[in-house]
């Protein structure tokens, strides 16, 4: 019972470990990673019951139900449906041996705790979520706006605008374009992709 104790207090009862890259496919996350859509590794963190992969398109996370078990269950949350948000990085105490990363990814609170050895890696890792987080609040921010301006400009042309002439041609014209503004608006304003962010941040 001390023993765990003191573990839990020191900070080493399920504390991570920053894995290198020439070591990814030793893992077992690199195995649903999809490489076939060019998705990269870019950080990974295992302990002892869990791995939290991070690549350009998604947070993979092997979530293991203890040390002794090797039944695991998968998470794959992409940054373009699940908004990173919340970043915080809390650094070592004098008797700690761990450094804790949290952060929000959708609703889903994480709080990971790393070896202090790997601090480093992780200020790269907590810069790279940071501006991740910037981009996507902004690019959602441009999106709610970009919807309002097209309300706003459907509303003023309903007004103003004596449509004349084949009523269902028009209307379908104008439903057209409507379509291809947003379809083109979501595809600029929402990214899938973040390896130009891993690849200015991350260090390894």
């Amino acid at each position: 019972m001390f023993g765990k104790v003191a573990s839990d207090l020191l900070g080493l009862s399920d504390v991570g470990a920053v894995i290198k890259p020439e070591n990814y496919d030793k893992v077992d996350a690199d195995d649903y990673v999809m490489h076939e859509d060019n998705e990269k590794i870019f950080f990974l963190i295992k302990s002892k019951t869990d791995e939290y992969c991070f690549t350009n398109q998604a947070l993979i996370h092997l979530d293991g139900t203890s040390a002794t078990s090797k039944k695991r269950t998968l998470h794959r949350y992409s940054y373009s449906n699940h908004s990173i948000s919340s970043v915080l990085l809390e650094t070592a105490g004098t008797v700690d041996l761990d450094v804790e990363l949290n952060f929000k990814i959708g609703a889903l609170a994480f709080k990971i705790d790393i070896h202090k050895k790997h601090i480093e890696e992780v200020k790269d890792l907590y810069k790279a979520l940071i501006k991740i987080s910037e981009i996507t609040y902004e690019n959602n921010l441009t999106l709610q706006f970009a919807k309002q301006s097209l309300e706003l400009a459907s509303t003023t042309v309903g007004k103003i605008n004596k449509l004349e002439g084949n009523l269902v041609e028009q209307f379908g014209a104008l439903n057209q374009t409507a379509f291809s503004w947003l379809v083109n608006t979501q595809r600029q304003y929402r990214v899938k992709d973040f390896g130009f962010v891993f690849e200015k941040y991350i260090n390894q």
